[in-house]
């Protein structure tokens, strides 16, 4: 009788599968629902974390740009204006105060680009 040599192969792969399964592992394709636990608890801090990061460095560069265009000093007297609103204002001013980063920034692009 001939014997396939494929076939050892394979019932070497359901072997290995069978020990795997035995030990608790499972095959399981990525995205789908499965009896696996998500072991990546730090992924979905990192999810929420790149977002803030992202609007954080794109709001500091917003501020650099507009500190460098107008000058130090119209921006701190239109801030300042801004923190005597109503309403809304005040948080407004307080989120584009100039802060250290947003004058290092604007130091940067005044030192590469001179007005």
């Amino acid at each position: 009788m001939w014997v396939d040599p494929n076939l050892n192969e394979f019932y070497s792969r359901v072997s290995r599968i069978e020990k795997t399964h035995a030990k608790g592992y499972g095959f399981e394709a990525a995205g789908t629902l499965g009896r696996k636990a998500p072991s990546r608890a730090g992924s979905r801090i990192l999810k929420l974390v790149k977002p803030l990061v992202l609007a954080l460095l794109v709001g500091i560069g917003l501020k650099s740009m507009i500190h460098y265009y107008i000058g130090a000093q119209t921006y701190e007297s239109r801030v300042s204006a801004l923190a005597a609103g109503e309403g809304i204002d005040p948080v407004g001013a307080w989120l584009m105060h100039a802060d250290p980063a947003t004058l290092f920034v604007s130091g940067q692009m005044q030192a590469l680009f001179p007005r």
